[in-house]
């Protein structure tokens, strides 16, 4: 089995010819590009295995990550998202998404001190709330995968959803769920990943996952305090043991972040209210 690919695999360089390829993200078990087809901007997404290392357990389910995702996206969009199998692994190649990430495009409110625009919020609202309606659940919100237009062009993609679940996915693409990334992690899920129990995602569990990314967006703070050094149990251990930190955020933004990551899934408000409550301001 072979490193991570840095190269596109030439499969793949046959079947797509790209114009131009910039390599976006290349990370364990995964290595996306955006590249130019005739028909466009495209994220081409390759996946592989994790190898065993000193830190990190093998890993198989990364290999398979890409083909899960298009099947997902497939179940949502008109348009066909292409995916297949290759030597190590599944990709997919979808439209490419436009627009900065919630933390980068909240960069100047965390060193100006600035309130974000209600009207991005809105529209993450939206994304996640059209994923609910068609029977699925994300499962690892996080400010990376919510990407904002601008004012010429309104609009916010969801991105990465490989690990959603709700629907059944063909058996030979899907893995189970094993939690998400920590640092936006609800205590239930933390809990769950511990315990070695059934670890469901939920709508409650992606709106508690989105207030813990609007508050990194903002403040630059995880939702709950621990070493930067502290491994991923050693996290959730303090996720289940500690309340979330305290919200300073200005006017109505830190309660609603609040009540958005209340401990107790079925006290915090679907994202289709975080979205009516967060209209109401700019009215």
């Amino acid at each position: 089995m072979s490193t991570e690919p840095r190269e596109i695999p030439k499969a793949l360089l046959d079947r797509f010819r790209p114009s131009t390829s910039t390599q976006i993200v290349d990370r364990r078990g995964s290595t996306v590009w955006k590249i130019t087809i005739p028909a466009g901007k495209f994220a081409l997404k390759v996946g592989y295995p994790i190898a065993e290392t000193p830190d990190w357990p093998a890993q198989e389910w990364t290999a398979l990550a890409p083909a899960r995702e298009a099947f997902v996206l497939n179940t949502l969009h008109r348009t066909p998202v292409a995916y297949g199998q290759w030597d190590e692994g599944t990709w997919n190649c979808q439209p490419w998404q436009e627009g900065k990430n919630l933390y980068d495009l909240w960069e100047r409110h965390r060193s100006i001190l600035t309130l974000p625009r209600s009207e991005e919020i809105v529209q993450c609202c939206e994304a996640i709330d059209y994923l609910h309606k068609n029977g699925w659940v994300h499962g690892d919100i996080q400010p990376a995968h919510l990407i904002t237009g601008d004012e010429l062009n309104p609009h916010a993609s969801l991105i990465d959803l490989a690990l959603a679940r709700g629907r059944p996915v063909f058996d030979r693409f899907d893995f189970p769920y094993r939690g998400c990334l920590v640092h936006y992690e609800a205590p239930e899920i933390s809990e769950a990943v511990l315990s070695g129990g059934l670890i469901t995602p939920t709508k409650a569990s992606d709106v508690y996952a989105f207030g813990a990314s609007l508050l990194m967006s903002v403040t630059g703070q995880r939702h709950v305090e621990y070493p930067d050094d502290a491994d991923r149990a050693d996290q959730r251990r303090a996720i289940v043991a500690k309340n979330h930190r305290s919200i300073k955020v200005g006017g109505a933004w830190g309660p609603l972040i609040a009540a958005m990551m209340q401990r107790d899934p079925d006290e915090r408000p679907s994202v289709r209210d975080v979205a009516i409550e967060v209209a109401s301001w700019s009215t």
